[in-house]
């Protein structure tokens, strides 16, 4: 457990709050969890969407009012107040109320919520029951913050792509935790399952109702795992109402319409997720999956030369052959991926650590030192800065 400070409020420490598996997992060409996209400036009308049809049933936009129902996320009640006025009641100062809500909510003797990536649900759930997966137990931790008079908003972190042994298909892992501002420059993350900061690939503040719109979506990815599209449908659409313009909520959508095998539905939905984001390659990658079911050879080939060409201007792509390279003792060929990667993340102190750690193995200390340096120069939190000062003091010792 720990708790580190920026000061910088573009920047986050984190309140880590337990270990375990990450809340949302995206599998390019199959299954979507996601919360992502950046709004540019096209608008689709969601009441045109093409009606769903399974199983001889054809379920139109219009049932989603009837039949789903949005989570009250961040409702509290007495107890819950209660508790935030016992542990944090006499504390002034917001970076210690805090500290103290934090220490109250992982507490074994307090609250002690625990990591279950299958527990769901809102804040006053989460209280009851006493566990949580990143979602839920963000939106406690944001409900019971705010209580306490803090700033506290959702966040999700993007985790470094990973791609298959082949190359050819990408991982992609998606993480919501809290965040809290207190005074004008100092921000934390707590988190229940906190990510190491070397795979942290971008972070974004989202809204509540972002969130929900996540609640929704992990509903819909695991209807649809379940083989049951039309509640994976009619969630997908909620999440969609709530925040259109998540582009990996579209390629959600188009999962499920391939899904009840209604291609064309899922093509549309595939190429508007691509023109709210040009760079999501999941969409890419199940268009190259649609093309090859459906035969259509030079649009699947156009994709997968797109595929390609994120895929190799992509950083953590070329550090992931350099990780590859580097299990099997191929200093020489995880070095030049390292070196790739650095060019196009050239403020990464991640890829300085680990492009050092390579000239090392190579016995080149001069770039090994160089590169080491650099990183700690460029590290963002104290945790990654001791780990590079230790490797530097290694150097050193073997030199």
């Amino acid at each position: 457990m720990a708790l580190s400070r920026q000061h910088a409020v573009s920047r986050a420490a984190v309140l880590c709050c337990g270990t375990g598996r990450l809340c949302f997992l995206l599998l390019a060409g199959v299954l979507f969890s996601a919360c992502s996209a950046l709004p540019v400036g096209s608008h689709r009308d969601l009441r045109e969407l093409p009606p769903l049809d399974w199983q001889g049933e054809m379920t139109a936009v219009t049932a989603v009012a009837e039949r789903v129902r949005d989570p009250r996320l961040l409702a509290v009640d007495e107890e819950m107040r209660a508790f935030v006025e016992r542990y944090t009641g006499d504390v002034r100062h917001q970076r210690q109320r805090l500290r103290m809500l934090h220490a109250a909510v992982k507490g074994p003797a307090t609250l002690g919520i625990q990591y279950d990536p299958e527990a769901g649900g809102g804040a006053r759930e989460v209280f009851r029951r006493g566990t949580a997966n990143c979602l839920s137990y963000a939106a406690l931790f944001v409900a019971l913050a705010r209580e306490a008079g803090l700033d506290a908003g959702f966040q999700w972190l993007e985790v470094r792509p990973k791609w298959t042994r082949q190359g050819e298909r990408v991982m992609v892992n998606l993480h919501v935790n809290a965040s809290v501002t207190t005074g004008r420059t100092e921000r934390y993350m707590v988190d229940i399952d906190p990510l190491p900061s070397r795979d942290i690939a971008g972070t974004r503040d989202i809204s509540d109702d972002e969130a929900v719109a996540l609640h929704h979506g992990n509903i819909a990815m695991q209807a649809l795992a379940e083989g049951d599209p039309r509640t994976a449908w009619l969630h997908t659409v909620r999440a969609l109402q709530l925040s259109p313009r998540q582009a990996h909520m579209w390629v959600n959508l188009g999962a499920i319409y391939r899904f009840a095998g209604q291609h064309r539905a899922a093509e549309s939905s595939y190429l508007y997720a691509l023109e709210l984001d040009p760079y999501e390659h999941s969409a890419m990658n199940n268009l190259v999956v649609l093309y090859d079911i459906e035969g259509r050879l030079d649009e699947r080939d156009h994709w997968d030369r797109q595929v390609a060409s994120y895929r190799d201007g992509n950083p953590y792509y070329h550090a992931w052959e350099a990780d590859e390279a580097a299990e099997i003792g191929d200093w020489a060929a995880a070095r030049d991926n390292y070196a790739r990667a650095l060019e196009l993340a050239p403020e990464d102190a991640h890829l300085m650590y680990a492009l050092g750690i390579a000239y090392r193995e190579l016995g080149d200390t001069r770039l090994a030192r160089r590169y080491l340096e650099q990183a700690v120069k460029s590290a963002t939190l104290f945790s990654e800065r001791e780990e590079f000062r230790a490797a530097l003091r290694l150097l050193g010792e073997e030199s």
